[in-house]
């Protein structure tokens, strides 16, 4: 056995002891952030347990049940909702949770609340689940608004009032991004030891990619910029080489890949989705948020994505997301666009 190297392993930055490290940068903190945040990766420990065995446990196939958004819930939905929830609500941290899972927001009881709320969509890209691709957990957290207990307004605010988000990926390998609104860091869970260990510290998104990322099976329902901006990448004018399509349809696999390499990632307003197709509250937000920390951009085609201010719980929105450049340049098409 070697020894050092096995001590070695005792020095790695676990996600706790990151965010204990961050925690002590300040003075005034309580922890309640840190205990909010061990039972997120709890929560994201027991669903990449339960989707790796899903098709042995028979988790896959239907529940039976049509959720809010129309679609059928796979038993992996439902189970992550149920892990999710309960996780948020022991912690004792939260007040107000919104699933995409169910059609209200739910209200922690009065002897259990915090001062945070958590929109979350517990097990993003589950009709992917049947054919192995990667899928996953995004989460968004705000502080409970003063003398807001009991009312939504502390979940329908701007994006950019978040304090953290990230995603969970279970793919080849588990992956945790998370920011709080000091850069975007990323761990994957070491099976051998159960814990997220750091291995992307600080991600920073390349300023200009050389990949594009959209549906181009709604290609005839696009506005005249995306296909202007589409055509661009394929045929570029400037002699450049063409970008290259990734499209695999689970978000959280689409924008983890545009996050480390680069590019854009599309899902406009369309037709179709005259509103575009993505939840704000727990989709687009949490995604925004990340990238621009991670110093990228998102756009909705009229403003900064992280400017929305939601009306609803189950709003959708459209989203331009990726590398700095990219982004500027699908704005300058909409901006020509709206001054003919």
């Amino acid at each position: 056995m070697d020894h050092a190297a096995e001590a070695h392993r005792t020095d790695l930055m676990t996600i706790t002891r990151f965010v204990l490290n961050e925690q002590s940068k300040h003075p005034e903190a309580r922890g309640d952030f840190t205990i909010l945040l061990n039972n997120i990766v709890l929560g994201c420990k027991f669903v990449c347990s339960a989707v790796s065995k899903a098709g042995l446990a028979k988790l896959i196939g239907l529940a039976g049940d049509i959720n809010v958004q129309g679609e059928e819930q796979k038993k992996l939905d439902v189970l992550s909702n149920e892990v999710f929830m309960k996780a948020l609500v022991s912690s004792g941290r939260t007040s107000i949770l919104v699933s995409e899972e169910d059609e209200e927001a739910f209200f922690v009881e009065p002897s259990k609340r915090g001062s945070y709320c958590v929109c979350f969509d517990p097990l993003d890209g589950s009709s992917n689940i049947d054919c192995g691709v990667s899928i996953g957990t995004i989460f968004g957290i705000y502080m409970l608004k003063d003398g807001t207990e009991g009312s939504l307004e502390s979940v329908l605010q701007a994006g950019k009032n978040m304090v953290a988000a990230g995603y969970c990926m279970y793919g080849s390998s588990c992956t945790l991004v998370l920011t709080a609104g000091s850069g975007v860091n990323g761990f994957t869970l070491d099976p051998s030891l159960g814990e997220f260990i750091l291995t992307h510290p600080n991600i920073k998104v390349p300023k200009k990619g050389k990949i594009y990322s959209i549906n181009e099976g709604n290609a005839r329902n696009w506005d005249e910029p995306t296909k202007k901006y589409v055509e661009r990448c394929k045929f570029p004018k400037d002699g450049s080489s063409p970008k290259s399509l990734r499209y695999i349809g689970s978000m959280v696999a689409d924008v983890h890949r545009t996050l480390l390499y680069g590019g854009i990632f599309m899902y406009p307003a369309d037709k179709k989705s005259p509103s575009g197709k993505l939840r704000t509250l727990y989709e687009v937000f949490p995604m925004s948020f990340i990238m621009e920390q991670a110093g990228g951009q998102a756009f909705t085609g009229k403003e900064r994505a992280l400017d929305i201010i939601p009306t609803k719980v189950h709003q959708r929105s459209p989203v331009f997301l990726g590398s700095f450049d990219d982004i500027e340049e699908i704005k300058s098409l909409y901006a020509a666009n709206d001054a003919n």
